[in-house]
């Protein structure tokens, strides 16, 4: 992992599935990324542990009421580093909102055709299947 420098942004990540082993994916509203498929996530506010980012974060975006778990893995995209954490969800209701367009769950089949189309956030699905962690369903 390369170190962290003052021209870093912390930013979390929540690897979710739903009881049907379906990821949870946003559209995101801005940039980067504007108009791809993401996890949902975002940056890590000042005072905030990476905890409470990921649930502040999902929530904003998605609605739902998650408790963040381990630590999946890194990821440097330009200045952002991020933080993914597996996410078990606890309640709400799925709806698109802050910096997401839509928010979905996504099965393996319809993340390979959003990979397929380029409509995934650049490596967003190469480095899942690294990390063990795409959709089973």
């Amino acid at each position: 992992m390369e170190g962290l420098t003052s021209t870093t942004i912390r930013c979390v990540g929540g690897i979710a599935f739903d009881a049907y082993g379906r990821l949870l994916l946003i559209r995101r509203l801005n940039n980067p990324g504007s108009g791809q498929w993401s996890l949902p996530g975002g940056r890590v506010e000042p005072g905030e542990t990476d905890k409470e980012a990921v649930v502040r974060e999902l929530f904003e975006e998605t609605g739902l009421d998650v408790i963040p778990g381990t630590l999946v893995g890194t990821a440097r995209r330009g200045p952002y580093e991020i933080f993914d954490y597996a996410c078990e969800v606890e309640g709400g209701v799925l709806t698109a909102g802050d910096d997401a367009s839509e928010a979905r769950w996504s099965d393996a089949a319809d993340l390979a055709a959003l990979e397929a189309a380029g409509e995934l956030v650049e490596l967003l699905y190469v480095t899942l299947r690294d990390w063990n962690a795409l959709p089973e369903a």
